[in-house]
């Protein structure tokens, strides 16, 4: 009559990618040593009995979460680079993709992700390994793909799609993103100032890989 009750009265707790998505919260919150199995469980409105039954232990928990993050960001760069293929103007196709890159790599979630990855790739280098190769570098080889394609019609003139790839990603995202991991605080970026970068990273992109006598020389 208990369990009855409880299963009518009361809410069901979170499980599967709700459970991560607590976790994340608290690991994000007090990084991975802080954060405990019993918050866990007590913001996921569950026991830790139940938390123990989908993840074993705290690492592996911890190696659930990030694998979960990596594969919400899987694909994230798709409607712009379709958006990219489609343009009628490269170069404003590169500037909002710039834009996208900008947003997506900068927000403030992803910034605080990465940090946590970092500051445990020793003790997991498994885990930053996937991280890395289910995020960044899958989105980078999509990117790579349309700068391939775009060569191929002639829009670009581009010998090596993987490293320019690589390469406006970081004009449009070095800066920042190095001050926002290393520097405490720094969370907020001047929207005037990320649109002059993205232009600038646009510029610099075109100045090597547009077409024409003399390009990229």
């Amino acid at each position: 009559m208990e369990a009855s009750t409880r299963r009518r009265g009361r809410p069901s707790g979170s499980q599967g990618d709700d459970l991560l998505s607590v976790a994340r919260a608290v690991m994000l919150e007090r990084g991975l040593d802080g954060a405990t199995v019993s918050e866990v469980a007590a913001r996921a409105r569950i026991s830790k009995s139940s938390l123990y039954r989908e993840h074993a232990s705290k690492d592996e928990l911890y190696s659930a979460v990030v694998r979960d993050w990596a594969a919400r960001g899987r694909g994230a760069m798709r409607p712009a680079l379709d958006a990219l293929l489609a343009a009628d103007d490269v170069r404003a196709g590169l500037l909002a993709l710039a834009r996208t890159v900008q947003a997506g790599v900068l927000a403030p979630d992803v910034v605080r992700m990465r940090r946590l990855v970092a500051a445990e790739s020793l003790r997991f280098p498994e885990v930053a390994a996937g991280y890395v190769a289910d995020s960044w570098d899958a989105n980078i080889a999509d990117l790579a793909e349309a700068l391939r394609e775009l060569d191929r019609r002639g829009t670009l003139s581009i010998d090596d799609p993987a490293t320019a790839a690589h390469q406006i990603t970081w004009l449009a995202v070095g800066e920042h993103l190095n001050a926002r991991t290393l520097q405490a605080g720094a969370t907020e970026v001047d929207p005037a100032d990320l649109a002059a970068v993205a232009v600038s990273a646009v510029e610099t992109f075109l100045a090597r890989y547009a077409p024409g006598p003399g390009a990229g020389a």
